[in-house]
């Protein structure tokens, strides 16, 4: 075999521009790939519906806005609605409630289910008092300023921006990503296929029954949708909060792993479903941001709480979760989201905190007894069991 010539310096420089133009087309590909996406999905975001807020009618504690801690992620109020006439803006109770946490630096994602069954104050009343109910009903009240003025002033939170969607596209989504695997109980199969009947004539979409036994089973949308409903098991409303942030898990992990033509189907049919205080230009940013994004832990809130027979005799029928107390739980809600603050509950937080221990009679956490899935289920007073 004949030894090959050394290349001339001529030669050399020759394949050395070679090189570099291959590596700059590469890089100029690349960095158009980027922007013909950035401009396939602006396009597509003239689907979504859009909203300015009116900050005037979003409240937010004394010292709240001033915290640096706080000021290094950004925390967005996600709402699932539970309409039926595809009501976004107002009218609709909000079935989920979850705050999102992303930290700026490291990208990592936290999920807190606010139980839409508890109590808090959710707005203003006629004497200025304050409007105490569930807080499922703020959004149904007042829209998206009321819902993020009931997250913001029981919470100590200033969560300025929202996304909420009606379960159809919760289902059309899923639908789309070929289904999820979950794995459930027997008895979660037999409510999954009774919640099916009502999804599918809402949703119009199709779906099979499970066969009812435990183990892995393979969801549609309507099934998934039906699967994050379920509230008549062991834990209640505060199982299905864990349930709907499965869902979301599950379903943002698959549409990671999806291609663009997938993709597009989704944000064909998810946007006009969508209703957000964010520009186009924030969507983009953050889908751009999409693959380096992590759920890094998830929970409910309150984290101790009290609910049942009793907690409905001292409301005055008014089924409810107790938050016991609301100032403990907003400080354990802060070392959840931001553990490199020590955290102190403003005023107002510690008010309405007392507000709800006065009106419903239950205030001494060490006199809770916890159940078998960490809630506070029974409460003895002195002189009783």
């Amino acid at each position: 075999m004949a030894k090959k010539k050394p290349l001339t310096k001529k030669q050399k420089r020759i394949l050395q521009r070679r090189r570099r133009r291959r590596i700059l087309f590469g890089i100029e590909i690349f960095i158009l790939l980027i922007l013909i996406g950035g401009v396939f999905i602006y396009a597509k975001l003239g689907k979504m519906n859009f909203t300015d807020l009116d900050f005037s009618k979003i409240g937010v504690n004394t010292g709240v806005s001033d915290n640096n801690v706080m000021k290094g992620y950004t925390t967005i109020g996600l709402i699932g609605l539970d309409g039926r006439d595809g009501e976004l803006k107002t009218g609709a109770r909000s079935d989920t409630m979850i705050i999102a946490s992303i930290n700026n630096d490291t990208k990592k994602v936290k999920l807190v289910s606010v139980y839409r069954d508890t109590y808090l104050r959710i707005g203003e009343d006629s004497e200025g008092n304050g409007q105490y109910n569930k807080a499922n009903a703020a959004y149904a009240k007042g829209g998206p300023e009321q819902f993020l003025s009931m997250l913001n002033t029981n919470l100590d939170l200033n969560v300025t921006d929202f996304v909420s969607v009606d379960f159809q596209a919760v289902a059309e989504a899923v639908e789309l990503l070929g289904g999820i695997d979950v794995e459930l109980k027997e008895e979660e199969v037999v409510h999954l296929n009774n919640f099916c009947v009502e999804t599918s004539k809402v949703t119009g979409m199709d779906y099979t029954p499970l066969e009812e036994k435990a183990g892995v089973h393979h969801l549609n949308g309507v099934q998934t949708v039906s699967y994050a409903r379920i509230r008549y098991t062991s834990g209640n409303d505060f199982r299905r909060a864990a349930r709907q942030r499965e869902v979301i898990y599950k379903i943002v992990e698959k549409a990671k792993n999806s291609d663009i033509a997938t993709l597009s189907k989704i944000l064909d049919k998810v946007f006009p479903k969508v209703y957000t205080s964010f520009t186009k230009a924030e969507i983009l940013q953050m889908g751009m941001s999409m693959m380096s994004y992590d759920i890094e832990d998830q929970t409910g809130f309150p984290f101790d709480h009290l609910y049942g027979e009793r907690v409905k005799d001292a409301m005055g029928g008014l089924d409810v979760v107790l938050p016991v107390t609301l100032e403990s739980n907003v400080i354990k809600l802060h070392e959840f989201l931001y553990p490199e603050d020590s955290y102190t509950p403003s005023d107002e937080v510690k008010a309405y905190s007392q507000r709800i221990v006065d009106k419903s009679g239950f205030g001494d956490e060490s006199r809770l007894d916890h159940s078998e899935d960490g809630s506070l289920a029974a409460y003895h007073a002195s002189g009783t069991e």
